[in-house]
């Protein structure tokens, strides 16, 4: 870990920032010593992607002063935070999918542009911090791992010398999760500073050195990682200690909700990603599906859930099914409607035309309560809730909407970029859906979480479907394939 510097290269304080009657922001504070990689940590709807972005210039604050290597700075937008060596890399990227990787650099910045010293530009950065990026590449053609390299390259580029990412793990398998916090912890031993926005504890125990916890717009504690605990890091983010673990709870399997026989499914570029797949769900189970990514997860899951349609094979299944998609932006949600309109979107119970918004109203307020979704109300627009928040109105959505749970759940990643609060609720919520009678499918990243989660698992691999022991050896041998058989790859290549 970085030693101390004793000089600072950011800091605010006593920062203040309302909108409207709520109060997103009411006196945090937050000092990153330079060189040193520190970690943001909080709740949902904590303000740290607010304190971020006031940090970098996007909102001005209503109190408070922001300092940058120790000089007091008004910055009044990205542009100045530019200007004083603050980059940030945000949650939800930023890059334009049509245009280059050069172009998506050189973008924003002054003069003509210049196609080759673009592309200098971008193989410099590129070479002098080991972020392997092609300058010709289309940005809409990288994987999402690349384009995150993208928008890191962008800051430096930019000549940044302190790095604010907010939640660059919440898109990332672990894989890609751990080889990025593995970077950032390189480019700071270079003597780099990195602001770190995460709600993932052990993330922030392993990678940081400092850590500074916000709690519903405050500053709830700030510390070295040398002397936290998970435990005393999950006191600060809730304000009290961490409850203990949900019992599992016994499965009681009755009949066949959901079944597939030799499923085999396309993706939208034509390519096969279920091929042959055979599986069934029963009521009152919760089916834990592990794969690692591109094992065609995404494409079965959809079909399940009636979102895609199958290629070949057999597909039974109800007519209604819940369904938590991976991406809330593209699949879920409306971001500029409100979040009555958005829980309108699975059924108004209009009559003879109307739509009875009151009713609608009234029930997404007790959604918005019942699931701590922390909003100003019903009225407000989806785009202004954080991402876990926005993550927790979709899983209120599905699993609230009726008395009684859809007869299939379908659940992909319903988690991600969730704090340990929120995290338990929706492993409650998943449950209750099952000892309701409904038959649940869950697919995680994190197979920690696969494993403590279902009552069977099956793994997925090259696009089939294997039934496997929950044992984290016996998943993860097929979730690589190392016990396929290679008969099935050869015939497919036939």
């Amino acid at each position: 870990m970085t030693s101390a510097t004793g000089r600072t290269a950011l800091e605010l304080r006593g920062v203040t920032k309302r909108f409207g009657t709520a109060t997103a922001l009411d006196g945090a504070s937050l000092v990153v010593r330079a060189g040193t990689l520190h970690a943001v940590l909080g709740e949902n709807g904590a303000g740290k992607t607010t304190l971020m972005r006031v940090a970098f210039g996007m909102l001005r604050p209503d109190a408070g002063e922001i300092l940058v290597e120790g000089t007091p700075r008004r910055l009044t937008s990205p542009a100045d935070a530019i200007a004083a060596g603050v980059g940030m890399v945000h949650q939800h990227f930023t890059i334009v999918p049509a245009m280059t990787v050069a172009e998506n650099v050189a973008l924003g910045g002054r003069g003509r542009y210049d196609a080759a010293a673009a592309a200098a530009r971008v193989r410099a950065v590129a070479e002098r911090t080991g972020l392997a990026l092609d300058p010709a590449a289309v940005a809409g053609s990288l994987g999402v791992a690349a384009q995150q390299r993208l928008e890191i390259v962008k800051a430096l580029a930019r000549d940044a010398r302190t790095l604010i990412l907010d939640e660059p793990t919440a898109v990332l398998t672990p894989a890609e999760s751990r080889e990025l916090l593995g970077w950032l912890r390189t480019f700071v031993d270079d003597g780099h500073t990195v602001v770190l926005v995460t709600h993932r504890l052990r993330d922030a125990l392993a990678f940081a050195d400092d850590v500074t916890v916000l709690r519903r717009g405050r500053t709830a504690g700030a510390l070295g990682t040398a002397d936290a605990t998970e435990a005393r890091l999950a006191e600060l983010v809730l304000g009290e200690p961490p409850p203990p673990p949900a019992p599992r709870g016994a499965a009681a399997p009755g009949a066949v909700v959901a079944r597939a026989v030799g499923l085999r499914v396309v993706d939208a570029r034509g390519v096969e990603r279920v091929r042959g797949a055979t599986l069934e769900v029963r009521a009152g189970e919760i089916l834990g599906l592990a794969a690692v990514e591109g094992a065609g997860q995404h494409e079965l899951l959809r079909a399940l859930a009636g979102r895609t349609a199958a290629s070949a094979g057999t597909l039974e299944r109800p007519e209604r099914a819940g369904f938590i998609p991976e991406d809330r932006h593209r699949d879920a949600l409306l971001l500029d409607a409100s979040l009555t309109e958005n829980v309108a979107l699975h059924g108004a119970g209009a009559r003879r035309g109307l739509v009875p918004w009151r009713a609608l109203g009234r029930r997404t307020a007790d959604l918005l309560a019942r699931f701590d979704v922390r909003a100003p109300g019903p009225r407000a627009s989806a785009r202004s809730l954080s991402g876990g928040n926005q993550q927790k109105l979709v899983v209120a959505r599905e699993l609230a909407a009726d008395a009684t749970p859809p007869p299939l759940l379908v659940a992909e990643n319903p988690t991600r970029g969730l704090d340990v609060r929120a995290t338990a609720a929706v492993h409650e919520r998943l449950r209750a859906a099952r000892d309701a009678g409904a038959a649940v499918v869950v697919h995680s990243t994190d197979l920690d979480e696969v494993l403590a989660l279902a009552d069977r698992v099956v793994a997925m691999y090259g696009g089939r479907v294997t039934d496997v022991p929950a044992d984290r050896e016996a998943v993860g041998r097929a979730m690589l394939g190392l016990d396929a058989d290679p008969q099935l790859d050869r015939a497919d290549r036939v």
